[in-house]
C-alpha cells in the first residue's frame, strides 16, 4: 500500500492595521465673523458653544488650531464641508488636514 501523507494547512490572518489619523486645521484670517466660525465648528464638528469658542480663539491667537482628529477620508470631508460652508457665505475661511505623527 502506498504511504499517503497529508500537510496540515496552516491559516494565515492577514495583519490589520489601524488606520492613520489625519489632524483637521483651522487658519485663521481676519475677516470671517467669529460667530461664523463658532457655528461652523459647531454644525460641522459637533463641538459645544464653549469648545467651539475655544478653538477659535486659539486659531486666532495662533494662527491655526488642531479642531479634531479623524480617519483620512472622514477629516478630508469634514475639512471640505466647513471650507465650503465658509465660502457659501463669502468668507475666506479655510480648514486644512495633515497626517497626525
Amino acid at each position: 500500500m502506498p504511504e499517503i501523507t497529508t500537510k496540515p494547512r496552516t491559516k494565515t490572518q492577514p495583519k490589520t492595521e489601524r488606520p492613520k489619523l489625519y489632524k483637521v486645521i483651522l487658519v485663521n484670517d481676519d475677516f470671517t465673523p467669529r460667530e461664523f466660525v463658532v457655528t461652523v465648528l459647531k454644525g460641522e464638528f459637533k463641538l459645544s458653544e464653549d469648545q467651539a469658542r475655544r478653538v477659535m480663539i486659539t486659531a486666532h491667537q495662533r494662527g491655526v488650531c488642531v479642531v479634531a482628529v479623524f480617519t483620512r477620508d472622514v477629516a478630508e470631508t469634514k475639512a471640505a464641508r466647513a471650507t465650503d460652508a465658509g465660502k457659501a457665505k463669502g468668507y475666506p475661511l479655510m480648514f486644512t488636514t495633515e497626517p497626525e505623527e
